[in-house]
């Protein structure tokens, strides 16, 4: 399983830059971008501030890839065409301030995320006053960030960096909720791959802020097998067998729903077992049984209820997959204000 350190680093690759034309030297990027244009450079490439993309690369992301999803986001929120109602009703040299404060209290996640979102969407440049980090806890009514720049710009922006940062502000909320419950306990709660298309490194990210850990990021970082994988294989023992061969190398984790099969997968040399469905004092056999001969991993009938009566069991992980697919948003909003100078 790869953690952040082990991941690739970001590689530069062409992203248009909405609202700067590219005939243009303008744009949202400050002094201290790292465009390339200039009459030996093929295309213009623009990326994010590098101040900025070294924050995200610290917190394990790969910034190329969260500038391109900040153009996705805006390209569907524009269509191909502006946004009407700001160039309607905003004088082209309007300059604002906008707060994103929590309306509700929880656990904050994808700050600079949202920051990149604003700056793929600025036409001029923007200031960030940086007032919590991502992880920490805030009340309702606090201000998060403040960004000062083209009020079009702001506006523009606003809904496509808000869904990010709602999103993930809200599994990191769900997250600490689960971490909490296991605190004092040698448990931690851990993800799936049950995440939003598109969205899973971000996803898995906010996981982490909330004090989770990440499972398996791909099909391709460790083999989980899995019923319909001992079904084809015609059995649990032959399915492990199939995928040691095939990758001797790879951590191998296997789903059992009894104790005979922990037996099995135990005496082929699993090096995980996943617990399906299993009760606390069922689970309390599976630990005894495996003596730390393997991790063990719980999922299925997991509760914040019974979430500690697991923990307390002695197993390593409780795997839940609603942190990604039911975490429901944290409510944060943009309050626009005059600029100080």
């Amino acid at each position: 399983m790869s953690t952040p350190e082990e991941r690739p680093l970001p590689v530069d690759v062409p992203l248009i830059q909405i609202g700067a034309a590219a005939e243009s030297d303008g744009g949202g990027c400050g002094d201290s971008c790292g465009c390339a244009h200039g009459a030996d450079e093929e295309e213009y490439e623009c990326g994010l501030d590098p101040a900025l993309a070294a924050l995200l690369v610290e917190a394990g992301l790969d910034p190329v890839q969260i500038e391109d999803i900040a153009y996705l986001a805006l390209s569907e929120d524009l269509d191909g065409g502006v946004d009407v109602t700001s160039a309607a009703t905003v004088p082209e040299d309007a300059v604002a301030t906008a707060d994103f404060t929590a309306r509700e209290a929880g656990t904050v996640a994808g700050l600079q995320i949202a920051e990149a979102v604003l700056s793929v969407a600025a036409t001029r440049e923007f200031t960030v006053e940086r007032h919590v980090d991502d992880g920490d806890q805030v009340a309702a009514g606090q201000t998060l960030f403040s960004v000062t720049g083209s009020t079009r710009d702001l506006l523009t922006g606003e809904r496509s960096a808000l869904n990010i940062l709602c999103r993930l502000s809200g599994i990191a909320t769900a997250t600490r909720a689960w971490a909490d419950a296991l605190e004092g306990t040698a448990a931690k709660v851990r993800d799936t791959r049950k995440t939003t298309p598109g969205l899973r490194a971000l996803e898995k990210y906010a996981v982490r802020c909330g004090g989770g850990v990440n499972h398996r990021m791909s099909l391709s970082d460790a083999a989980l097998v899995k019923d319909n994988h001992v079904v084809a294989a015609g059995g649990v023992a032959n399915a492990f067998k199939a995928v040691r061969e095939a990758y001797p190398d790879l951590t191998i984790e296997v789903e059992v729903d009894t104790l005979h099969q922990v037996r099995e997968v135990l005496d082929a040399g699993a090096d995980l077992i996943l617990l399906d469905n299993f009760t606390p004092a069922e689970t309390e056999e599976a630990v005894a049984l495996t003596d730390g001969r393997a991790v063990l991993e719980s999922s299925g009938r997991l509760t914040l209820d019974n979430a500690r009566a697991y923990a307390e069991t002695g197993v390593d992980y409780l795997a839940v997959g609603g942190l990604t697919h039911s975490a429901p948003i944290l409510d944060i909003g943009l309050d626009l204000r005059e600029a100080e100078f």
